[in-house]
């Protein structure tokens, strides 16, 4: 069939999101960084006693019973506030109002794969910036690119390490475009950049409650802005991007903090411990801000690993890109699935695997 769509979508790779097993299937999952707790007991409340009004109506186009629990929680004013459906969403309404062809998106890399996945939709070029060898933000190139929107996660993914605020004060200092601040994991980091949207009118924090909330299903996001920088996304998004439900729950559960810091102390510790049990089996560890760990099998091939944890009904991520196809991504789950993986990758280095797909040796 002749391609009908533009020549930027004919020539695009689209984005590949991990593999998502059917609920109640038999599989540890540890790919793609979901909260392995439930959500909020409020949150679940909110959606068992949920009016039936709630779905014949539209929902408010700006969701404003999240953005107001948004501005209870942290103190920002509600007219600073979108929400978006998932955080996703809103980083494609800043690439849609931001780029387009000779208007660069900018970013330091190895990080999200969706980034070039949304320039490219716009037919915008794209500009990658390598992190150093410590993983040290390259101020100086990611200035000189003159982003007309330049995209810094931090956390990162998959590196799971923060940018320093004072590198991200420096940068925001200096860029000529908008500065998107991508704070997805923020709720397991010692720190954040959300104080820079005060100092600077052209930086914009994204977040998601996807990961600290349990709630990835929902598809719920905000961003955190200067109402001037807000108002021209307001005018891309759609009509209605988030569902009333969604924007129900989710103000639920952003306002029940207790349980959400009580998750996220769980995460740290098991964190903690599952790299020190990966550390024990030969894997490089990267330290961590997130609710997962970047490792590095030293003595195995990460992609056959992969395939073999896979077979055994254990998923994990492996990326296929520069720098990063030595390395598995793994995401930290409940002190049981943790278990279960280490105790299938000490089996899997026994003299006796190397008769049923061991991959000891490999490379």
């Amino acid at each position: 069939m002749k391609d009908v769509w533009r020549p930027a979508i004919a020539q695009m790779t689209g984005y590949t999101p991990g593999e998502q097993p059917r609920p109640g299937t038999p599989i540890i999952k540890l790919n793609t960084n979901e909260n392995p707790y439930p959500p909020s007991p409020l949150a679940l409340e909110v959606l068992r006693s949920l009016d039936s009004e709630w779905l014949r109506r539209y929902p408010t186009p700006y969701a404003n019973d999240m953005r107001q629990a948004v501005s209870e929680v942290l103190a920002v004013p509600i007219e600073w506030i979108m929400v978006g459906n998932g955080s996703d969403d809103l980083l494609n309404v800043i690439i849609r109002a931001g780029a387009e062809p000779r208007r660069p998106v900018v970013y330091p890399t190895p990080t999200y794969v969706l980034y070039p996945t949304l320039a490219a939709m716009q037919g915008a070029e794209v500009v990658e910036i390598p992190y150093g060898d410590d993983l040290q933000l390259q101020i100086a190139p990611l200035v000189a690119a003159q982003g007309a929107v330049t995209l810094i996660a931090s956390p990162n993914s998959p590196t799971a390490h923060v940018v320093s605020l004072a590198d991200l004060r420096t940068l925001a200092a200096q860029v000529t475009g908008v500065l998107v601040i991508d704070e997805a994991y923020v709720d397991f980091a010692d720190e954040t950049a959300l104080s820079l949207v005060q100092e600077f009118h052209h930086v914009i924090v994204v977040r998601t409650l996807s990961k600290g909330y349990s709630l990835a299903g929902l598809r719920l996001g905000f961003a955190i802005a200067h109402p001037d920088l807000l108002s021209g996304l307001f005018k891309v998004k759609d009509s209605y991007n988030v569902d009333a439900i969604a924007c129900l729950v989710g103000a639920a559960a952003m306002r029940d903090q207790a349980y959400k810091d009580e998750c996220i102390a769980k995460i740290k510790a098991s964190r903690s411990q599952l790299a020190a049990d990966l550390q024990q089996l030969n894997f490089k560890v990267w330290d961590s801000q997130t609710n997962f760990l970047l490792t590095q099998p030293r003595d195995q091939d990460a992609a056959t690993l992969y395939q073999t944890l896979k077979d055994r009904q254990i998923l994990v991520r492996h990326f296929n890109h520069s720098g990063l196809a030595d390395k598995l991504r793994i995401t930290v789950g409940t002190d049981a699935q943790n278990q279960q993986l280490i105790a299938t990758l000490t089996q899997l280095r026994q003299p006796d695997c190397s008769r049923n797909g061991s991959i000891e040796g490999a490379s």
